[in-house]
């Protein structure tokens, strides 16, 4: 078996050119096709790329040097297609979420572990320099016993900048969806994962205008909450206050919070790699150097991350039980508002490894 993964993409997407770019950083894969229901745009991106193939899904899933797939498709689609890139007896790396409902993603987690194939999804901006630092301040006392958590993603909404923005106000969308992953996920890195939570959401507008173009005025039927918040009780001890909204262009809440016994850090936009990382403690306020590298763009280093730990045995970091438990988190928010009353997590997960100190951009611990 090579030391490279042979790696297949299905989806030639925006997204797509990210991971593309990720297989030039990393030594750990490489893509050699590119899959897409259109299968002109897949070869057109794989010549964009100089990746060697562009063809259908079949095809792609049909051939045995590929060991590991990346699936960017719709977040509505990534269940069932795990669930045919693991019946194909290939790895299968997701985009957020993991699957648009626990069902589906317990089954492809299932089909997995009875045929010893791994599970892997984004985000892994958690890899970044900015969150990495965060955790060993943590780990190493800099503010005592992690006692709370604030969490917020302010936004007025996709339908003023994105081309194509209903489906962010359909089923398995809305703001958490979307975008609590990063946050979910960046949290259980650093506090580890959740027993209890509460929630309250809200649909402020039942129809939203776009104002982007191409589809400048056309009306958007909301059918999911746009406002949600939500209690997290970790099983650790903290309790965290997360905040995802489509509803607010206007506001000056910290974008996430760790509070201590002996101070208070603030962290990054989980949903970036870098800084700045601020910790303040007995009146002392101080903006702390990175610890760690990848503070640019590298997304696609968890695939980079889970190659690795195919071939050593190790756990990957953005595994998919990580990610089961960030969506059961999402449904349980809004379960928790439609019952009125607390949801206890059923699902939980490992608290992901950190990274070393001193990696050179593309190098990853074995």
């Amino acid at each position: 078996m090579s030391e490279i993964t042979k790696v297949g993409v299905i989806g030639a997407g925006n997204i797509f050119g990210a991971y593309a770019k990720a297989s030039e950083t990393f030594p750990q894969f490489e893509i050699v096709a590119v899959a897409d229901l259109d299968v002109e745009r897949a070869k057109t991106r794989a010549a964009e790329f100089s990746i060697a193939k562009g063809c259908s899904v079949d095809e792609l899933l049909a051939d045995e040097e590929i060991e590991l797939v990346i699936g960017l498709a719709i977040p509505s689609a990534h269940g069932s297609l795990g669930v045919r890139v693991l019946e194909a007896n290939k790895h299968y790396y997701t985009e957020k979420p993991l699957s648009v409902t626990r069902e589906q993603a317990q089954k492809m987690l299932q089909i997995a572990q009875e045929r010893g194939l791994r599970v892997g999804c984004a985000p892994d901006t958690f890899f970044g320099g900015g969150l990495q630092t965060c955790r060993k301040l943590i780990d190493d006392g800099w503010i005592g016993e992690p006692i709370g958590a604030f969490a917020a993603m302010n936004s007025g909404g996709p339908e003023g900048w994105h081309p194509d923005p209903e489906f962010f106000f359909k089923p398995g969308a809305g703001p958490m969806f979307d975008m609590g992953p990063y946050y979910l996920t960046a949290l259980t890195m650093l506090l580890g994962p959740t027993r209890r939570v509460s929630g309250a959401t809200r649909i402020t507008r039942a129809q939203r205008m776009i104002t982007s173009k191409p589809k400048y005025g056309t009306m958007i039927d909301v059918e999911v909450p746009t406002y949600v918040t939500g209690t997290m009780e970790f099983v650790s001890g903290p309790v965290a206050t997360i905040q995802t909204t489509f509803d607010v262009n206007h506001g000056n809440l910290p974008i996430m919070e760790i509070y201590g016994t002996h101070g208070t850090l603030s962290c990054p936009d989980p949903n970036g790699f870098g800084g700045p990382v601020r910790l303040q403690r007995d009146g002392e306020k101080m903006e702390v150097p990175l610890t760690h590298g990848y503070n640019e763009n590298f997304r696609g280093i968890g695939v980079a991350d889970m190659c690795n730990a195919i071939r050593s045995g190790r756990a990957h970091r953005a595994s998919g039980e990580l990610a089961f438990h960030v969506l059961d988190l999402m449904h349980s928010f809004h379960d928790s508002s439609d019952q009125g009353q607390h949801i206890e997590m059923a699902s939980t997960c490992e608290r992901p490894a950190p990274l070393p100190m001193g990696l050179r951009n593309g190098e990853l611990d074995a």
